[in-house]
């Protein structure tokens, strides 16, 4: 019955991944990200987990948007712009930007204000393809 469930779940997402114009790839050990769109090409620093935690590795959908959601099971914390890909992970902006470039989260993909912004206007309006690879 749970093979039937994922097989079923994949089934609806494969379509979404596959029609999304927005191409978001994180690598995991440059703690970059590079983003093509009809808008353009980016690449920007953003922070992943920290030792001891993990982001997930693969190809995702975007889930959900939120343009303000606020960390349940991180005291309140505010992550704006959160593109949702994989259960409670997120890409969002954060306000230490000093750490960008760096492994310091709990396992979500943070990146600057600006930059979150920018991103989830281009995946709200295109849909995105997010695969994250690499080691540290």
């Amino acid at each position: 019955m749970r093979i039937l469930v994922l097989a079923a779940a994949m089934t609806v997402l494969a379509p979404a991944v596959a029609t999304a114009k927005v191409r978001i790839h994180i690598d995991v050990g440059s703690q970059r990200m590079h983003v093509t769109s009809a808008s353009g090409s980016y690449s920007w620093p953003v922070s992943t987990a920290r030792r001891g935690y993990r982001t997930p590795r693969g190809v995702f959908a975007a889930r959900g948007l939120q343009r303000m959601h606020y960390s349940r099971k991180y005291d309140n914390a505010p992550m704006p712009h959160s593109i949702f890909f994989s259960g409670g992970y997120a890409i969002h902006g954060t306000y230490a930007t000093g750490a960008l470039g760096r492994p310091v989260s709990h396992g979500c993909v943070r990146l600057s204000p600006a930059h979150a912004a920018m991103l989830y206007g281009m995946v709200r309006r295109e849909g995105a393809r997010i695969s994250i690879g690499g080691s540290r």
